[in-house]
């Protein structure tokens, strides 16, 4: 490899080797498997095609589709041709669609299937044209691939090292919009420097124990950069990478038993409930096992870090780990599992505490689109809870007077597509400002306590930090999602969807009664008023929450609440729920919870 390597550079060494598994997916139960060859191949037949149909260097083409090999297949082959990926996620909104075809002038977009790309035309009529996935027409993937494997050259390499020669590192090689929660999303350019860079410093092999031959797993859209850049490291790394989805993911997980992977704290946070509800569900002494052995380890852990668990603690710790943690590992197919890799949004810490308790390493990291993402991370042997870790290999950062993060390093985009300079994040003296808020511990692992625009006061003048609340109430099983609002008031509030199957069989309720009625049971009330309370009981006095409102159905993707890696859009659900809001702060929460 050069010593300055683009993308494809990177993506042609990765795949060099022989391997007979480089890229597997897991659909309906069973494996797809390409090797090395396959993957390479076929890239290069993409990268051909899209020269044969007159797309050149610097060019856009766009990808709007469900995680799958051939989204990475046809990622790479973009980038072979040295035309610039724009990654779009399967649920973006129509209106979006029309905004970023038009906005990064695509020439092509790879979808789907013919339903999404009917959906495509309809949403934007001026839409380049579109590939299929899915289909053996003259517009389907297999079609364009094997067209251009008969392009002249195309066998020998030739014409692709051709591409590979006209490419500069600084050269734009993605362009990724970010989701906004008003507005039309920004268009983050990132160059072959920027990725190639973060890929070698996020999986540097003398701070990551990773091997060759290993299993990687990715479950988060590859149209995130955190994802995107997940995949380049397993190629980096020479790891066998695996595709699946949610929807399949604890039945996947069994099948694959991978080495790594990288989740968002929700899934974690579905992992556990999920463990304790599949517990209680099997009734009998199980029911009661589970939850305790959980809740044992939890504290065990949080113990030692805090200077020693008593020697009562010890001992029931050690039946919990001989009676049920040990056994968890091997039932959810994580056995081989090195570590888990959390980012994308705020850990609480009892969650890690949660997974160290039954054998799982967490290591939170810490990162933004517009940094290619990873900025810090914590690693094996230097992990420490409640942090983001330190920061990458030739990363730079500094907290400003305001307490926001600022970074510096070859990992920082380029700046926002069409934006004026002005309008571009960076100081004066070229450091790139997050919005987020942190500070350093001791041993200079950074901790992030908020988005700066995020944070607000109540009428009494006290700063709030939303995270904060929302990550602690979250520790209750019962409770799905979570809000916190505030905004001159007297005290935050919040907006709670239970988690309903766990809500349903705790209180014995119907289990085809809508949960919008079910929102205004006065059993299910209670309920969630007594988790917030017990789980925000070691919170400041002025960040007690004193309001609560029960949300009539869980917050979603589709409905434009929740961004792809599950974020809430703190501003869309505000406007839906205005009046429930104002109904909340017409009521005491410690008086219902009482009375």
């Amino acid at each position: 490899m050069t010593e300055t390597p683009t993308l494809p550079d990177l993506i042609a060494e990765g795949l060099a080797e022989p391997r007979s598994i480089a890229l597997a997916e897991r659909r309906a139960g069973r494996t797809l498997a390409l090797s090395s060859q396959d993957v390479h191949r076929q890239a290069a037949g993409v990268a051909s095609a899209l020269c044969g149909r007159g797309i050149a260097k610097g060019d856009r083409v766009a990808i709007l589709a469900n995680n799958r090999v051939e989204w990475l297949i046809a990622d790479f082959g973009i980038l072979y041709a040295g035309c610039v990926v724009v990654p779009m996620y399967a649920t973006t909104a129509d209106d979006q669609i029309a905004f970023i075809l038009a906005d990064s002038e695509a020439k092509l977009v790879f979808v789907d299937d013919a339903a999404s790309a009917a959906h495509v035309r309809a949403a934007a009529p001026n839409a380049p044209p579109i590939v299929a996935f899915e289909g053996d027409g003259p517009d389907g993937f297999a079609a364009l691939v094997a067209d251009g494997a008969r392009q002249p050259s195309a066998e020998d390499d030739a014409l692709l090292r051709s591409y590979r020669d006209g490419i500069g590192v600084d050269d734009l090689a993605v362009l990724i919009y970010t989701s906004g929660t008003t507005g039309q999303p920004k268009g983050v350019m990132l160059s072959h420097r920027n990725l190639v860079s973060n890929t070698m410093s996020a999986f540097d092999p003398t701070t990551s124990e990773l091997r060759a031959g290993q299993i990687g797993l990715s479950v988060l859209p590859f149209a995130h950069i955190y994802e995107h850049t997940n995949a380049l490291g397993y190629l980096y790394r020479r790891l066998i990478h695996y595709v699946t989805t949610p929807d399949h993911l604890l039945e996947d997980l069994k099948a694959i038993r991978p080495s790594w992977v990288a989740f968002v704290p929700r899934i974690f946070e579905r992992l556990i409930a999920g463990i304790i509800g599949n517990a209680r569900k099997a009734g009998g002494l199980k029911a009661k096992l589970v939850p305790w052995a959980l809740k044992v380890g939890t504290a065990y852990e949080r113990a030692i870090r805090a200077g020693g668990a008593s020697p009562w603690l010890r001992v029931q710790r050690a039946l919990a780990k001989k009676l049920v943690l040990s056994k968890i590992p091997a039932t959810l197919g994580l056995d081989r599992l090195e570590y888990f890799v959390s980012g994308s949004a705020p850990l609480h810490r009892d969650t890690a505490l949660t997974l160290a308790a039954m054998g799982f390493e967490i290591l939170e990291g810490y990162g933004l689109t517009e940094t290619s993402p990873v900025v810090t991370v914590n690693r094996p042997g230097d992990n420490e809870l409640g942090t983001v870790g330190p920061p990458v290999k030739n990363v730079e950062v500094r907290i400003a007077e305001d307490g926001e993060v600022l970074v510096k390093g070859p990992n920082v985009m380029l700046g926002y597509y069409k934006l004026p300079k002005e309008e571009q994040p960076f100081t004066a003296d070229g450091w790139f400002c997050t919005g987020d808020i942190g500070a350093f511990d001791a041993r200079g692992h950074l901790m992030i306590t908020d988005r700066k625009k995020e944070i607000f006061k109540t009428s009494g003048g006290k700063w709030i930090s939303p995270a904060r609340i929302e990550s602690a109430i979250k520790r209750s099983i019962y409770i799905g999602q979570v809000m916190a609002v505030g905004a001159n008031r007297s005290h935050p509030a919040v907006l709670v969807a239970p988690n309903w199957d766990l809500v349903r069989a705790k209180l014995a309720l119907g289990a085809d009664t809508p949960t919008a009625t079910l929102a205004a049971d006065e059993r299910v009330c209670v309920l969630m008023i007594r988790e917030v309370e017990a789980n925000t009981a070691d919170l400041a006095s002025y960040e007690q929450v004193h309001r609560l409102a029960i949300l009539p159905r869980d917050l979603t993707i589709e409905d434009g609440e929740l961004s792809p890696t599950l974020k809430v859009k703190r501003r869309v659900v505000e406007q839906q729920y205005a009046r429930l809001i104002e109904q909340a702060y017409a009521e005491d929460l410690h008086a219902r919870s009482t009375s």
